[in-house]
């Protein structure tokens, strides 16, 4: 079958590194994906850089990937599944089928979940391969370098929004506008909702309104952001998507009444809340994880609906490396993303 590229990372912390491998054929329930992009997450820093248990080197991150199907494992094509196929896998990577959470039917909170990058080698490549049960399909109207992001950043930040508690019409704020919020802020105001937008510096308004938000606060500002939020009613939901403990706890009393704070920001710092900050005001912390592959479909479609894509940097996949350090760097717009020509 020949070789494909890969990057690739030999040591915790290393550089992402070219190289070729053996073209490897799907097992039953697999498919090889022949990927066309694949989006650069924060979150790849976490295999990257050996942080989560489980890792072993050499690692090829990458869990935003979009492509197509050019070959079937056994029992795969009975699923409707076919060479050419235009798919796409997040973190959502697959599930374990028989953990109590999939027993119950939530895939994405599997005890076994399988994450590309992690679990098996993930999109930083030419070629993957990745179980059936990962697969969304990618709308005709969507190109491959919006469909990875939306794999990931995307199906996280929608999913976390339409199964929080607010309804359309309530005011609903996105903390942080970057990779994950400037996402946010387009589906919440898709969604109805009264949309706040939240970052630092005041130069950042006119953005957050192109996005559709329709207040913006500057969280560096002289009012606390709770006091600002307060003085608009209250939200009925907060979107934390900044990875800052500080900047999420920031915004806990600017909930209303049953207000709901969703933290899909992943930082390891705590939140510095007090339990009197959520009894006395029936108010609710909830972790929120991505979403399975019919959530990313979900998500794909309502963006397609509405015409909401990603902000993209599409950078070749020998340059690899390059952008995962713009990313690391904070420097990215908002989402790197490598292709493979």
């Amino acid at each position: 079958m020949g070789t494909y590229t890969v990057a690739q990372v030999t040591t915790a912390g290393g550089p992402l590194e070219i190289t070729g491998r053996e073209v490897p054929e799907p097992g039953p329930g697999q498919v090889r994906i022949a990927v066309e992009a694949c989006g650069i997450c924060h979150s790849d820093s976490f295999f990257v850089d050996a942080a989560l248990p489980g890792v072993r080197f050499p690692v090829v991150p990458g869990h935003e990937i979009a492509g197509r199907i050019d070959a079937l494992g056994e029992g795969t094509r009975e699923r409707g599944l076919a060479p050419g196929d235009r798919v796409a896998v997040g973190w959502f990577g697959g599930s374990c089928g028989y953990c109590t959470p999939c027993r119950r039917g939530d895939f994405v909170v599997c005890e076994n979940l399988k994450v590309p990058g992690w679990a098996y080698d993930g999109g930083f490549a030419e070629r993957v391969i990745a179980p059936a049960d990962a697969l969304a399909r990618i709308p005709d109207a969507l190109e491959a370098s919006d469909a990875g992001p939306l794999a990931c950043a995307g199906v996280t930040v929608f999913n976390g929004l339409r199964r929080s508690s607010a309804r359309p019409g309530e005011l609903v704020a996105v903390l942080g506008i970057g990779g994950l919020g400037h996402l946010g802020v387009q589906y919440a105001a898709a969604m109805g909702f009264e949309t706040v937008a939240i970052a630092r510096g005041p130069e950042k308004a006119a953005f957050a309104e192109r996005l559709g938000a329709h207040h913006y606060i500057d969280s560096t500002a002289d009012t606390p952001v709770a006091e600002a939020l307060g003085a608009l009613g209250g939200a009925s939901v907060v979107l934390a998507t900044a990875g800052s403990s500080d900047a999420i706890t920031a915004t806990v009393d600017g909930l209303r009444p049953r207000g709901e704070l969703v933290v899909i920001g992943a930082t390891p710092d705590p939140l510095g809340i007090s339990p009197l900050q959520l009894i006395n005001a029936g108010r609710v912390v909830r972790g929120h994880p991505s979403g399975t592959a019919q959530d990313v479909q979900d998500t794909m479609a309502f963006s397609v609906l509405h015409g909401i894509r990603p902000m993209t940097e599409a950078v070749p996949l020998a340059r690899a490396d390059e952008a995962y350090q713009k990313m690391l760097s904070g420097k990215a717009r908002f989402r790197m993303v490598l292709t493979t020509g």
